[in-house]
């Protein structure tokens, strides 16, 4: 590869070798060293602990939560209630004792779960809803599934889109006055964009929509990629909405977290059945394997591969890196919140995304190469995706980009 000056990257003196030791962690990693899975976005890969936790708990106490007086019940009991604690301490829930945690399968599920439950009985006839129409379309179509289910009611509710900047994917913050009005009673927004990788600003929408009305965040690419502080008056929402994994539990996994500050208290409706409890003990090994490894130095370590990556692509005459141009560049002046998190999408000019997505397999490269779900997106506007974790590596980004020089 021949760069003009040496690529950006994750400072490997501070970082290496603590990355050296949790890549290690990782058994299917370890096992096919030939290839490089790029696709966390979708799902992660899942470390030792998180494996050994579920078979120890399928070994010695399996039973059904809430159904039995005996040991091994009892103990399923207390794992389920103690991981919905633990939720809370991952999320540094600053009230606690007032929210919820309710167990999904995933994301998909705990936003129709809010928008069935919750919302739908949240809403009266002329309200409005603000809605991403250009995010993943689990967090578009539950909110139209609502409307229609209000309007079968005779409840007329009125469902409008979240205005985004044109380049950049982000909302765009400077025409929120336009969508914003004395009926609006809920927000539906996304923390970091699956196809872009940016932080959406969700602070930017509370300020626009004042301190009443609630939000619910699909935080599906940040839980488990990128601290999570519900502390911090940046992230005033009232749902956080999550798939477990993609933060390094089994699949089948996820969960709701619930404020219970605005409007009335989140209960899924219905008789909730048998709980996954093998995958909430996976859960709760996971956010334990995450909090030890240190979401912060995480996030340093998949930016920095993240910024190497695009650096080197946006020379690249046929390729054309989707999202924030201005966050291309290594030593761009953005704010540490809008750089990308771990996500490259892109298109090259002449190569098809799906043949693209082979010709990298073929090469040792899992990656993503389709339309990725985005909601509004034709199936013609496929494009690639690169989304890591901390078990990539600088030279598996290189080995990469070789590869991707090799097609210009």
């Amino acid at each position: 590869m021949n760069a003009a000056r040496p690529l950006p990257g994750p400072d490997h003196d501070e970082q290496g070798s603590w990355q050296e030791e949790l890549r290690e962690q990782f058994p299917i990693v370890t096992a096919h060293p030939e290839s490089a899975y790029l696709d966390s976005a979708a799902t992660s890969q899942k470390p030792r602990a998180v494996l050994e936790a579920v078979q120890t708990y399928l070994t010695t106490s399996n039973a059904n939560a809430g159904r039995g007086t005996y040991t091994w019940a009892n103990r399923t009991t207390e794992l389920v209630e103690e991981t919905r604690q633990r939720v809370k301490e991952f999320l540094h829930d600053p009230e606690p004792d007032r929210s919820g945690v309710h167990f999904t399968g995933g994301t998909t599920e705990g936003l129709r779960t809010v928008a069935r439950d919750w919302l739908v009985p949240y809403l009266s006839d002329g309200d409005e809803i603000l809605v991403p129409y250009a995010d993943h379309r689990a967090n578009l179509d539950p909110w139209l599934e609502a409307r229609g289910l209000l309007a079968e009611r005779g409840v007329h509710v009125r469902v409008r889109a979240l205005p985004y900047q044109e380049v950049s994917g982000d909302y765009d913050h400077r025409a929120f006055d336009g969508v914003v009005g004395p009926r609006t009673r809920f927000v539906a927004a996304t923390h970091v964009h699956h196809v872009y990788g940016g932080d959406m600003n969700v602070h930017r929408l509370r300020a626009a929509v004042g301190p009443d009305v609630p939000i619910c965040l699909d935080a599906a690419q940040s839980v488990g990629h990128l601290p999570v502080d519900l502390a911090d008056p940046a992230l005033d929402v009232d749902f956080v909405v999550f798939s477990g994994h993609k933060a390094m539990a089994l699949p089948g996994t996820g969960a709701v977290w619930a404020r219970n500050a605005r409007g009335p208290v989140f209960r899924p409706a219905g008789w909730q059945g048998t709980p996954n409890t093998a995958g909430i003990v996976s859960l709760r090994a996971a956010l334990d394997w995450l909090d030890a490894a240190g979401p912060d130095r995480i996030a340093r370590w998949t930016t920095g591969l993240t910024t190497r990556l695009t650096d080197r692509l946006r020379h690249l005459g046929p390729y054309e890196v989707l999202g924030c141009p201005d966050s291309l560049a290594a030593g761009s002046a953005l704010p540490a919140a809008q750089r990308r998190h771990g996500i490259v999408t892109f298109r090259h000019r002449d190569i098809p995304s799906d043949d693209l997505g082979f010709i990298l397999f073929s090469h040792g490269f899992m990656v993503r190469a389709d339309s990725l779900c985005q909601a509004g997106a034709d199936e013609k506007e496929g494009s690639v995706r690169v989304s890591l974790h901390v078990y990539n590596t600088v030279e598996e980004i290189d080995r990469l980009l070789g590869v991707l020089e090799s097609l210009t």
